[in-house]
């Protein structure tokens, strides 16, 4: 059983449980801001509304990257408005693969909450098998989660510059190749890094097989014992191929600042 994710006749289930899961949905995309009104439109039954930019996110800083992690205190302050409880189960999910949901799984992680997985397919996966949906606003009693931090590891920009680990820059590749730039100030990539798309992770829009992706990083230079770095563009793609790598029982440690802080840092080289 995969310790990432979760099916949908799982979640089901689980929902019907003793111990229901807190379920949060986490819609987002980049240059998009309607996140909210999607949920309100139809959501998962329970399920209440993450906004990353503001929840899953300290404030954009070039210093720091455009999703700097959240304060931990900030973040058992949201967990707790989510109705997240201590020791308890939680769920999340989105309508892009995980794109987005994998953040608040990373973030949650990190926290220090163990049970923590992403609904495989997400709403879409929920719409196919005939599960109903809910809408409007779920209002959920204050949970009582407490986050102790530093429940998975991360290396900051000083750390990457210094690092003889497998860097893979999780972006599209036409982004580590500096083809396109949509967003951040210089365009390429961190020198060394390898250039590994999340979107690869997926086929039509479920995780691929823990076979499968063991194979797709082991191409990259994964091999098990070498330790390996994952980048992106602010923090946020790079949490779901985290999430691939532990589905494919490998491990990675997740740079934060990502290429949107190490681009803005002008003594910081890039390559094309």
């Amino acid at each position: 059983m995969s310790t990432a994710l979760i099916t949908v006749d799982d979640l089901a289930e689980a929902m019907l449980s003793s111990r229901p899961p807190a379920v949060l949905d986490v819609r987002w995309q980049l240059g998009r801001d309607d996140g909210r009104e999607q949920y309100a439109q139809g959501h998962l039954p329970g399920a209440v509304y993450v906004d990353l930019d503001t929840e899953l996110a300290a404030p954009a800083d070039p210093a720091l990257g455009r999703h700097p992690l959240p304060d931990l205190a900030d973040l058992q302050s949201a967990a707790r408005e989510w109705g997240v409880d201590a020791l308890a189960p939680v769920v999340v999910y989105d309508d892009n693969g995980g794109m987005s949901a994998a953040r608040a799984w990373w973030l949650l992680r990190w926290g220090g909450v163990a049970d923590v997985k992403i609904l495989d397919g997400g709403l879409g996966a929920w719409r196919e098998a005939g599960m109903r949906l809910s809408q409007g606003d779920a209002r959920p009693r204050t949970g009582t989660v407490i986050l102790t931090g530093d429940g998975l590891p991360t290396v900051d920009i000083d750390q990457v510059a210094a690092t003889d680990a497998l860097l893979l820059d999780a972006r599209a590749g036409e982004r580590y190749r500096g083809e396109t730039e949509p967003v951040d100030p210089r365009p390429g990539h961190i020198p060394g890094a390898v250039s590994a798309p999340t979107a690869d992770n997926l086929v039509d829009g479920r995780f691929r097989s823990a076979e499968d992706l063991r194979a797709r990083f082991g191409g990259l230079g994964v091999d098990g014992e070498r330790e390996v770095i994952v980048y992106c563009g602010s923090g946020v793609t790079a949490a779901h191929q985290i999430a691939a790598l532990e589905h494919a029982g490998l491990t990675a440690t997740l740079y934060p600042g990502s290429y949107s802080q190490w681009s803005s840092d002008p003594a910081k080289e890039v390559d094309l």
